[in-house]
């Protein structure tokens, strides 16, 4: 389980058990329907629907702790880059009302380029409908096409369980960057 803390939401959702590294302003979770593996999110503690909302202190630690996330994600998943995004409101795909930075694991041959931002765009609209083209499925580039329809969600135990790992990697990650 990871480390015991206050109660984290995610606009109205509970989201504690899915954290697995905490600030004094900022949280990370596991992804409840990641686009592939590795794919978290990072968010201010305090659940503002748009950027331009958060105070400075806010965006300061939300960027460190996207940093810090981001460099754990790549050494565990065996990443080369992220791609690193951010859906200010809901006609740029924002889903969920709260502020959230997403961070994607990248490898140099995953043939995805930017088709990922159309793939995200449309997992962050599959809750409101079709995408631009009026689409209710579509293929990601090298992955098996998304039918929302009859797309579940990971178990609680299953984020529980990468929320643990995860927040252990950190743990070695914060250590390992103290050393250096």
């Amino acid at each position: 389980m990871p480390p015991a803390s206050p109660q984290i939401l995610f606009s109205s959702f509970q989201v504690t058990n899915q954290s697995f590294y905490r600030t004094a302003l900022s949280f990370a979770i596991v992804n409840k329907r990641p686009l592939i593996p590795g794919h978290v999110l990072v968010s201010p503690l305090r659940p503002i629907p748009r950027l331009y909302n958060l105070t400075s202190a806010e965006v300061a630690d939300l960027f460190a702790t996207v940093q810090k996330v981001g460099r754990m994600v790549e050494r565990v998943y065996g990443a080369q880059a992220l791609n690193v995004a951010v859906q200010d409101g809901q006609a740029a795909g924002q889903s969920v009302p709260h502020v959230h930075v997403h961070i994607i694991p990248r490898k140099t041959r995953d043939d995805w380029g930017d088709q990922v931002y159309d793939d995200l765009d449309h997992w962050e609209r599959h809750l409101n409908g079709p995408d631009r083209e009026g689409n209710t499925t579509q293929k990601i580039s090298g992955f098996p096409k998304i039918d929302e329809e009859n797309r579940t969600d990971r178990s609680e135990d299953e984020m529980i369980a990468e929320a643990t790992s995860l927040a252990q990697e950190m743990e070695r990650e914060l250590a390992a960057a103290s050393l250096a």
